[in-house]
C-alpha cells in the first residue's frame, strides 16, 4: 500500500474511533500505532513510542501547564469566581442586558488567572444563568453569553492553547502570551457592546434589572474580591513583560499566591491542619487529573503527527498549498472557513496539534509571524467549541442548564445555546478579519516586549 495511503487511513481510524466513544488521545494514540506499524513495522512503531511518550512532554515550554492548571483550580476551590461575578453584577447590573454583560467582564477577569474554557464557563453558568432566567432573560441570551465568556478563557493570557501552540510552532511561550492581552480585551469589550445591541434590539429578552441595595460604596467594596485576580495577573504578565521572570516561574508565583489566597478566604473552621490539608490534597488531585488528560491528548496528537510526516502527507499537503499560489490574505480567509469546518468535528487541541505543523511552512513562506498565527488560530479553536454541530462547550452548557436549581423551571434547549452564541461567533469572525488586514494590532504588545 503506498505511504500516503496509509497516513490517509490513520486519519480515518482515529475519526472513526473518536465517534464510536474512544476518548480523544487514546484514539490518536492507537491509530498512529497501526499506522506506523503499517509503514516501518513493530520496530518503527516501538521507538517512536519510546521517543515521544517522554521527549515529546519533557519540554521546558511546557512545563508551565501545571502550573496554570493548578493557579485556576485553586482560584475556583476558594471562591474567588463568585467573589468576581459578584462585582461585575455590581458594577454592570444597570445597564442593558446588565446581567450578561457581569457574566461577560467575569469570564474576562476570570480567563486573566486560568486558562480553562470549561472550567469558567461551568463556573460562570451556575451563578449567572439562575440570575439571567429568574429576571427574564431569553435562554438564548442566558446561555449563549455563558458560553461565549468561558471562551475567553483560552484568548487572554495565561492560555494552555496558546503554551501549547508555542512549543508546536517553536516560537517564545512570553512573547506569545502577551501576544494574547489586546485581541482578548477587544473581544470581550466587542461581545459586551454585542449583549447591550441584543438587550436594545429586543429589551423585553434582556430587561434591565432592579438594584435597590446597590451603592457607590457597595460597588467599591465589591472591588476587594477582585484583587487576588489583579495581583496574580500583575505577577504573571507584568514579571514576564519586565524579564523579572521567566513565563514558568511567573506562573508558579501566580500558582502559590492562588493558593495563599483561596486558601485564606476559606471559613474559619476550614483553615485547620486537616482542613489545610484537605484543601491541598484535592487541589492537586484536580490538577494531576486535568493534567494526566491534557498530556495523553498531546502524546497521541505528537504520535499521529509522526505519521503524517512518515507517510508524506505533510510534504504533498504543504507542497500543493504553495502551488495554488494564494496571497497572504487569501490563504488566511480560507483558512477561516476551513477551520470552523474542521471545528465541527474536532476539538481544540488535537485540531491544533494536526493543522500546524502542516501549515507552518507554507505560512512562513507568504510572510506570516507565528505568534500572529498563534492568536488567529486560537481565536477559530475558541469558535469551534461553541459551533453546531458538535461545539463541545455548547453541550456542557446545556448540560448544566438542565439542573433544576439552574432553570428554575424554564426549558433550555440545545438550539438555544447556539442560537445564543452565534452573534458573538459573528463578531469574533469579524475581529479576525480585521486581524488579517492589520496584523500590527495583535503584535504590538508583542514587538513592544522585545525592544
Amino acid at each position: 500500500m503506498p505511504k500516503m495511503a496509509v497516513g490517509g487511513i490513520g486519519l480515518l481510524l482515529m475519526l472513526l474511533l473518536m465517534a464510536a466513544g474512544v476518548s480523544i488521545g487514546v484514539a490518536m494514540i492507537v491509530a498512529s500505532v497501526v499506522g506506523l506499524v503499517a509503514l516501518g513495522g513493530f520496530r518503527v512503531a516501538e521507538t517512536s513510542l519510546q521517543a515521544l511518550m517522554f521527549d515529546g512532554v519533557a519540554s521546558w515550554s511546557l512545563s508551565v501547564v501545571p502550573m496554570f492548571v493548578l493557579l485556576g483550580i485553586a482560584m475556583w476551590r476558594g471562591g474567588i469566581t463568585t467573589k468576581a461575578y459578584h462585582a461585575a453584577h455590581q458594577w454592570f447590573g444597570r445597564l442593558p442586558g446588565g446581567l450578561a454583560i457581569a457574566t461577560n467582564v467575569a469570564g474576562a477577569g476570570l480567563s486573566a488567572t486560568s486558562g480553562s474554557t470549561i472550567g469558567i464557563s461551568f463556573a460562570l453558568g451556575r451563578m449567572a444563568i439562575p440570575e439571567m432566567l429568574r429576571a427574564g432573560y431569553r435562554p438564548s441570551l442566558a446561555t449563549g453569553s455563558v458560553a461565549m465568556a468561558g471562551t475567553l478563557g483560552q484568548i487572554i493570557p495565561p492560555s494552555i492553547l496558546l503554551v501549547i501552540y508555542a512549543g508546536i510552532a517553536q516560537v517564545s511561550v512570553g512573547p506569545q502570551l502577551i501576544a494574547g492581552v489586546l485581541p482578548g480585551v477587544i473581544l470581550a469589550l466587542g461581545f459586551g457592546l454585542v449583549i447591550v445591541a441584543i438587550a436594545l434590539l429586543r429589551p423585553n429578552g434582556a430587561p434591565r434589572v432592579p438594584q435597590p441595595g446597590v451603592t457607590w460604596g457597595s460597588r467599591f467594596r465589591s472591588l476587594v474580591g477582585v484583587v487576588p485576580i489583579l495581583i496574580i495577573v500583575v505577577t504573571i504578565l507584568g514579571g514576564t513583560y519586565s524579564g523579572i521572570f521567566t513565563i514558568t516561574e511567573a506562573a508558579a508565583c501566580g500558582a502559590f499566591i492562588a493558593i495563599i489566597v483561596s486558601w485564606s478566604g476559606l471559613g474559619r473552621g476550614k483553615r485547620g491542619v486537616k482542613a489545610t490539608f484537605r484543601y491541598l490534597r484535592d487541589v492537586v488531585m484536580d490538577t494531576v487529573g486535568s493534567v494526566a488528560s491534557l498530556f495523553l491528548v498531546l502524546i497521541g496528537a505528537l504520535l499521529i503527527s509522526r505519521l503524517i510526516a512518515l507517510s508524506g502527507l505533510a510534504q504533498a499537503f504543504s507542497t500543493w498549498l504553495v502551488d495554488l499560489e494564494l496571497g497572504r490574505i487569501e490563504l488566511l480567509l480560507i483558512l477561516i472557513l476551513a477551520y470552523i469546518v474542521l471545528g465541527m468535528f474536532l476539538e481544540s487541541l488535537p485540531m491544533m496539534l494536526l493543522t500546524v505543523p502542516l501549515l507552518q511552512g507554507p505560512l512562513e513562506a507568504l510572510g506570516v509571524d507565528m505568534i500572529w498565527f498563534g492568536i488567529f488560530l486560537v481565536i477559530l479553536c475558541e469558535i469551534g467549541m461553541v459551533f453546531p454541530p458538535i461545539g463541545i462547550l455548547t453541550f456542557i452548557v446545556h448540560r448544566l442548564s438542565q439542573d433544576p436549581r439552574v432553570n428554575l423551571g424554564v426549558e433550555v434547549k440545545l438550539v438555544d445555546v447556539f442560537k445564543g452564541t452565534m452573534p458573538f461567533v459573528g463578531f469574533s469572525v469579524l475581529t479576525l478579519v480585521l486581524f488579517i488586514f492589520f496584523p500590527d494590532i495583535v503584535m504590538w504588545l508583542p514587538e513592544m516586549s522585545n525592544q
